[in-house]
């Protein structure tokens, strides 16, 4: 819920590096939730965030995508796409659980570790856009 405490959690991304969301206290999150690497609405929603990664870096905002694909998976993605963002695999869908994920949904993450908004039924070509303006406004 919003204003709780975000699950923390370590994942693989697509070199095979760990990252722990903990590691990013202090800065904005946005954790994006994704059904399925290379499918339509998954790549737009990648292609827009890779558009506007500039305007998330000049707001120190940092970008994980995750969806249940391996490792290997997201390298392909990323590459295939020119993805700048990290893209994490949570292949035993253990944060997925965590974070009670149906779909494609979205948190901000603020730089208390805390749950700022979340985004359900997310519109691919336009969540970028939403979270910047959402990140402008923030305290």
């Amino acid at each position: 819920k919003e204003g709780q405490s975000a699950p923390d959690f370590t994942l693989s991304d697509q070199d095979g590096k760990n990252h722990s969301l903990s590691d990013f206290k202090g800065s904005w999150v946005l954790v994006y939730f994704y059904p399925k690497d290379d499918t339509p609405g998954c790549t737009k929603e990648a292609c827009a965030i890779r558009d506007d990664i500039p305007k998330f870096d000049k707001l120190k905002a940092k970008v994980f995508g995750i969806s249940v694909d391996s490792v290997k998976s997201h390298k392909k993605f990323a590459e295939k796409y020119n993805l700048p963002f990290t893209l994490l695999a949570d292949e035993d869908k253990e944060v997925v659980k965590k974070y009670g994920i149906h779909g494609r949904t979205s948190f901000l993450i603020d730089p208390a570790g805390k749950i700022a908004k979340i985004y359900e039924r997310v519109k691919p070509e336009t969540h970028a856009e939403e979270v910047l303006e959402d990140l402008k406004t923030a305290p």
